[in-house]
């Protein structure tokens, strides 16, 4: 049958997952009968408690690992303030490991921790990721929560926010704003927050009774010179936008740098909305509009979870997920002012 799970006992007991995993610890909120029931099952079954949750590693590190893209983005700096801010009230280190983007880089270090050096994992995927077994892997050793970019095929806590209604807010404010041609700029069609955000732009268009122009959807990849005449030929054309979309901060340079090169005001000519957390957007030429995420919060909850199932071995923790949601602050960068 291979890896008997508590959702299996749960289905199986038509029980919850919660009162089976109170079950088999013994809680005092769980009947002696219900218990009886539980335990039996598990025995009959030959279920074992995740190895993350054994005794194979009595010693543990103290020590947590977080797995990221970079740094040098605001959002997972301020992510990393929360993570490391919940680590040091447990007692804990946190290990920072780059991936940089790259995808067998991410793949080394996920191998390098299966070790055992680390209690536990915080991780945010790379945008090449595409294949998972070296997740898998890793999330049979130690317990794993994802936040932001999250891995959609581990059974696993995942700290995300409204992805899908920012893209529809963002794409929905340049409606109000008169926008008739908006652009929306997308950096990998494999991560899900990237094509949540695109659905959102698409549903905002539908419902204003637009259609969804293939050629507004322009996609960034690794190299910024042909990213930049990407963009270049996008406002070049006779049907150029006059509203656009930024789905990650780095974007919004680019944006006005090529304005600026092609004597486009902003907002004018380009109305501007981007996801960022820089704290610079306020003193760009003009302000920018922004979809604010709450990346300390999310790095908080992640660590949070994290923690909490290093202290309870029978914790189900894709039941500890949770959506935190971002706000849209209206700048300069969208105004109607001419």
């Amino acid at each position: 049958m291979g890896n008997i799970t508590i959702k299996m006992l749960a289905k199986e007991l038509n029980l919850s997952t919660a009162a089976v995993s109170k079950a088999l610890r013994d809680s005092h909120e769980i009947s002696e009968r219900t218990k009886t029931r539980v335990l039996e099952l598990a025995a009959a079954l030959n279920y074992v408690p995740h190895p993350y949750a054994g005794s194979l590693r009595e010693k543990k590190s103290n020590t947590i690992a977080v797995v990221i893209p970079e740094v040098a983005d605001s959002f997972f700096s301020l992510a990393l303030n929360g993570i490391e801010a919940v680590a040091i009230e447990n007692g804990y280190h946190a290990l920072i490991y780059l991936t940089h983007e790259r995808f067998e880089r991410e793949k080394t270090i996920l191998k390098d921790l299966e070790s055992g050096r680390v209690d536990g994992v915080i991780m945010s995927v790379t945008m090449k990721t595409n294949t998972f077994d070296h997740i898998k892997t890793l999330n049979k050793a130690v317990p794993m929560v994802f936040f932001d970019r999250v891995c959609e095929e581990i059974d696993t806590a995942k700290i995300t926010t409204n992805d899908e209604e920012c893209g529809y807010q963002a794409t929905q404010h340049l409606i109000d704003r008169g926008c008739k041609k908006i652009a929306i700029l997308s950096i990998s069609e494999s991560l899900s927050i990237n094509a949540k955000r695109i659905q959102g732009y698409q549903q905002a268009l539908l419902d204003s009774g637009r259609q969804c122009e293939a050629s507004y959807i322009i996609d960034y990849g690794d190299d910024p010179t042909e990213n930049f005449e990407r963009l270049r030929k996008l406002f070049q054309t006779a049907d150029r936008p006059d509203g656009i979309v930024a789905t990650v901060s780095k974007m919004t340079t680019d944006i006005y740098l090529v304005c600026m090169e092609l004597g486009l005001r902003i907002p004018q000519d380009l109305k501007v909305v981007s996801f960022s957390n820089d704290s610079t957007v306020a003193i760009l030429n003009p302000s920018l509009t922004t979809i604010t995420q709450p990346a300390f919060e999310m790095g908080k909850s992640a660590a949070s979870i994290l923690f909490k199932a290093l202290k309870n071995k029978y914790l189900v923790l894709s039941e500890e997920s949770m959506v935190i949601p971002s706000e849209l602050i209206v700048r300069n960068s969208t105004s109607s002012a001419v």
